[in-house]
């Protein structure tokens, strides 16, 4: 029997925290052996916690950290395939296969992120129009379901399985192993173009005409601008430099690492500290500070730029945030956006951490996000406003829309938003009822969503 602590846990979001019995297997045997106590004890799976809500959070059973589930097990450099164990984190990833001409394909704003954790949320990045998401780079993975049994799943050995996890925020299984095809690039840097929109019209507009001309594309909006400044924008575009663009004392180190950084936020600060003068003061400076102009800068300030500070959740006090990240599809993205912006600054909640992306066609993951149109993600701090009505006011506009809210950042939505947004969530409940009849693999986020029998 493992070794279980009694650890306070939640989402990166520091919401409505909660006690949890955590264990640390560190092997296929001891995680095997978490599921041979009967139906009575929920269990799931938890990364580094970069889950904004609390898909990772189970008070009423065991929380399974793969802390020591992080080795590498094969890479061919040929190919660029990499087998992994699901703990493995894509800063792992970066530090081991950069030096050897290899990045992750696909990767979100932090790199503190596990494979497994990457596959159970389906994550998606600044290149989605272009790439799509994680799960298009994964061939496959071995899935230990609710029986104990090692199931290997791919698009061609138990699809439906395979569909359900992606995306299915851990509920199908736990992922022990993946394989996974990394991008060769020639150098750790990339060539970025910055530009601003003074509207969200001019930003659309800048979207549209560069869709096929940037891998990299997203853009911050100043979420309380009013009037004809409504969504006025920094457009930032990106593709992989090349050594001909490095300067010949920097092609020496054309693949170096980003040193480890030590910068970060000791305390939480004060919840007063982030109010609608002190985010209007910083947007309206970030805007103005932000001129057009072209740059060669390392990877890791592209697409990591909050990851040189640690523990940067503390800025918003003791009483946590939300990140709401919402979908909307071309016909309706522009008025989506607008009726969004327009409830957050009449709300004075007002992000300084508000970021539009273009996003591509929709995956077959029974829960993925992304499909095409536009997404807007939002930081609201849990202080100041009535979170609950005010997120209850969004979601209906999303769904009046035709959007969806992401998993991965879920904190609020209740079962009849969730049904409403994701049609396929009847199909993943099916799956989940099959290979997982009596429900062991449970969260908060789970029970909330309708996604388990249980209570």
């Amino acid at each position: 029997m493992l070794p279980t602590a009694r650890r306070v846990l939640s989402g990166w979001g520091r919401l409505d925290p909660a006690e949890c019995d955590v264990v640390r297997p560190g092997s296929a045997a001891e995680i095997r052996g978490l599921l041979a106590d009967g139906p009575a004890s929920p269990v799931i799976a938890r990364g580094l916690g970069r889950s904004y809500g609390d898909s990772a959070v189970e008070p009423d059973g065991l929380v399974v950290s793969y802390a020591r589930l992080n080795r590498i097990l094969a890479f061919d450099p040929t190919a660029g395939v990499l087998v992994c164990e699901a703990g493995v984190s894509i800063a792992e990833i970066v530090e081991t296969f950069l030096p050897r001409g290899f990045l992750p394909p696909v990767t979100p704003g932090t790199k503190h992120v596990t494979v497994g954790g990457a596959i159970a949320a389906d994550i998606h990045g600044k290149n989605h129009h272009v790439d799509g998401t994680f799960s298009c780079f994964v061939d496959g993975f071995e899935l230990v379901t609710a029986d104990g049994r090692l199931v290997a799943c791919s698009r061609e050995s138990n699809p439906g399985l395979f569909w359900a996890t992606v995306g299915g925020m851990g509920l199908t299984g736990f992922i022990l192993s993946a394989t996974i095809r990394l991008l060769a690039v020639e150098t750790a840097y990339v060539e970025s173009t910055v530009r601003r929109a003074g509207s969200l019209d001019e930003a659309l507009e800048q979207f549209e005409a560069d869709d096929n001309e940037a891998k990299y594309s997203v853009a911050w909006i100043d979420s309380l601008a009013k009037g004809r400044s409504l969504g006025r924008s920094v457009m930032i575009r990106g593709q992989h430099a090349p050594l001909a663009a490095l300067t010949t004392s920097a092609r020496r180190e054309a693949l170096r690492i980003a040193p480890r950084r030590s910068v970060g936020v000791p305390f939480h600060l004060p919840s007063s500290s982030l109010n609608r003068f002190t985010v209007a003061a910083f947007n309206a400076l970030y805007y103005r500070l932000n001129r057009p102009k072209r740059t060669v800068q390392h990877y890791d300030k592209f697409f990591y730029p909050l990851d040189s500070i640690s523990n940067w959740n503390r800025v918003y006090g003791k009483r946590g945030f939300i990140q709401y990240q919402a979908l909307f599809p071309p016909r309706s993205s522009r008025e989506g956006t607008i009726a969004l912006l327009e409830v957050i600054a009449g709300a004075g909640a007002g992000s300084f951490l508000t970021v539009f992306k273009k996003t591509g066609p929709e995956g077959p993951g029974l829960l993925s996000f992304p499909r095409a149109g536009y997404t807007l993600a939002l930081d609201i701090p849990n202080s100041g406003v009535r979170l609950q009505p005010l997120v209850r006011s969004m979601d209906r506009i999303v769904l009046r829309h035709g959007g969806r809210l992401y998993l991965a950042k879920d904190s609020m939505m209740d079962r009849e938003t969730f049904d409403a947004m994701y049609p396929r969530a009847a199909r993943f409940r099916e799956v989940k009822r099959r290979v997982d009849p009596d429900d062991r693999f449970l969260s908060r986020q789970a029970r909330r969503l309708g996604l388990t029998a249980r209570g």
